[in-house]
């Protein structure tokens, strides 16, 4: 029995599935303006008595589903929104990386529909990823809105949430979330459409069977119940001296401010999603480009690729959780059918945890963090039932190579 403390509600036992190479460590899907350094509440990857995770049961179940049914149920929802005086009809957020082309492109030039793209910026693009959304919309042919946050108040949000919560990419999601329903609301539009369904990835099996996105994920009854880079609002107003109308930016809707009849559906429910698949699609159709080096952290080019805090985000996920970028990446090769299961964890041994040197300093640099401090929050949030410090150096206890200090 494990007898190390755990943090984050983290399982005290660390198993991995017997499919793909993801771990019972890897969280699921939580609100993040509810995110605390705690993670109170927070789920992780349900396993079942045989030892396979519920990712891979749900693309055991995909395997089975009869798409073109699923492509009728798509086409009979788009009819009921389609717009007869060619008005935006549907919103698709996106930065101009593989999945939200290929999801504005389907539904622009497939389905018929007119959508309105909009764009929460990465924190710091790369360049690449600014070439890509600026070949999204002129190669692609779209209307896109970019929404650029306060500057100032996105810098020192990001810092104190690496600070409190180790988490760099939570302004991004924030907005990612929660922008959407927010322009949908003042342009009248009543269809949302993000691409892969989370439970593709880290949710149960029985969240795959819906096609919509929970409310709860976007909107709030009470801002005092919200939290911001793991502080109450009102902390982060009375000891950092930011203003409401600043912080409103990165919080979800009141409830009663977003129509009753807005809805956000992931295109992935109905159209069988494979991410290499958009990939290719998105080379052929908006003039996306992979990134010109392999990724560190992983063995992909073109997974994530928009931020320069990409990269971070995945190394501080193998931190807090044992899980690097290349277990991500494996796994979800190993339920397309693209890998097996020997090659995912020969390539978890090579790239998961490689630390991202490439863009670190000028990370550093822009959110004025100082690089040793930097290092010791990570320590503080290596949990000791995943980690175990000999000779000076950071080891796991466990690893799906069976190779970690206490396998």
């Amino acid at each position: 029995m494990n007898k190390q403390k755990t943090y984050f509600n983290l399982p005290k036992k660390v198993l991995f599935c017997k499919k793909c190479v993801s771990s019972n460590q890897l969280p699921r899907s939580i609100p993040e303006f509810i995110h605390t350094k705690d993670r109170k509440g927070a789920k992780y990857l349900n396993f079942g008595k045989d030892g396979i995770c519920d990712p891979c049961k749900v693309h055991a179940h995909r395997d089975k589903i009869d798409w073109k049914t699923r492509e009728n149920e798509l086409i009979n929802l788009l009819d009921k929104y389609r717009s007869k005086t060619n008005q935006y009809d549907c919103l698709v957020p996106g930065s101009g990386g593989k999945d939200s082309a290929m999801q504005a492109h389907l539904l622009k030039y497939k389905y018929g529909m007119n959508p309105l793209c909009i764009t929460w910026p990465p924190i710091l693009y790369t360049d690449y990823g600014r070439q890509n959304i600026q070949n999204f919309i002129n190669i692609g042919g779209f209307d896109n809105l970019t929404f650029s946050p306060n500057g100032r108040v996105m810098k020192e949000l990001t810092k104190l949430s690496i600070k409190n919560l180790l988490h760099p990419f939570q302004t991004f999601i924030l907005g990612q979330k929660n922008l959407a329903p927010k322009i949908a609301s003042k342009f009248g539009i009543k269809l949302i459409f993000y691409g892969e369904n989370n439970a593709d990835h880290n949710e149960s099996l029985a969240e795959s069977h819906s096609s919509l996105t929970e409310k709860s994920m976007y909107t709030h009854k009470n801002i005092n119940n919200l939290y911001l880079a793991g502080l109450k609002i009102n902390d982060l107003v009375k000891r950092y001296g930011f203003k409401y109308n600043d912080l409103l930016t990165f919080l979800p809707s009141k409830t009663n401010e977003i129509p009753k009849n807005l809805k956000v559906y992931y295109l992935g429910y109905f159209i069988k999603w494979v991410p290499q698949e958009a990939y290719y699609y998105a080379v052929e159709n908006t003039g996306f480009k992979a990134r010109p080096f392999r990724t560190q952290g992983t063995y992909s080019k073109y997974n994530s690729i928009d931020d320069k805090i990409d990269d971070f985000h995945y190394y501080t996920t193998f931190i807090k959780f044992g899980i690097g970028r290349a277990t991500y990446d494996a796994s979800q090769e190993i339920r397309n059918h693209h890998i097996d299961r020997e090659e995912a964890k020969a390539l978890v041994k090579r790239f998961d945890g490689e630390f991202p040197d490439k863009y670190f300093s000028e990370i550093m640099d822009h959110l004025e963090i100082n690089e040793k401090d930097f290092f010791k929050w990570c320590d503080k949030f290596r949990s000791p039932h995943l980690w175990i410090k000999k000779n000076g150096k950071w080891k796991l206890r466990h690893n799906v190579n069976k190779t970690g200090e206490n396998d």
